[in-house]
């Protein structure tokens, strides 16, 4: 059997398992005989979509949770931006469902305009201090702080004058293509 397969027994028992059922809970629920499904938790029988698609419905869990992925190389290797004084790192692969940046904000004596858009933002303070400027109320957020808002709510982000501010940002797709490409 190739050798990636062998990972869909194992995920089927850590899926029933974390159901707390036993054997014969899971494969009543799921119209096949204990026996059955010990052969397939045990890769002593091969796996079928015959098999798997009322198995993994009774489970709760997608095809794809215990399908072997292609996994490729799992390093970032995205440039780094540079924009307006920011430096943007990207953390997160291109077709991660969530994106993720290592953010450098200049030091700036007051508050760019804000703006609105779709989306959600997560912010945390990795070093200096962050201006949060929030539905006409500003907010300054310091190393080790984080923050979360809709960023359909006037919002503007930049380093107090004191310095630069190090921050690591998590957008929705909304917000990622906002804050990293500069799109209205």
């Amino acid at each position: 059997m190739d050798a990636s397969l062998e990972q869909i027994g194992p995920r089927l028992r850590a899926a029933r398992r974390g159901r707390g059922w036993t054997l014969e809970e899971a494969a009543a629920r799921a119209g096949m005989s204990s026996s059955t499904l010990s052969r397939l938790e045990s890769g002593k029988r091969q796996a079928s979509l015959e098999l798997l698609l009322p198995l993994t419905r009774a489970l709760g869990i997608r095809i794809d949770d215990i399908l072997p992925s292609t996994t490729g190389d799992p390093r970032v290797r995205r440039a780094i931006e540079r924009r307006d004084g920011m430096v943007v790192a990207p953390l997160t692969l291109e077709s991660s469902p969530v994106q993720t940046y290592k953010v450098t904000f200049p030091p700036v004596p007051e508050a760019p305009s804000p703006r609105i858009h779709d989306g959600y933002e997560w912010l945390y303070v990795l070093s200096g201090r962050l201006r949060l400027a929030l539905d006409d109320h500003e907010h300054i957020i310091a190393r080790g702080e984080s923050v979360e808002f809709d960023t359909r709510v006037p919002h503007s982000l930049s380093a107090t004058e004191d310095g630069p501010a190090e921050v690591l940002s998590i957008f929705s797709a909304a917000g990622e293509r906002m804050h990293t490409h500069g799109t209205s």
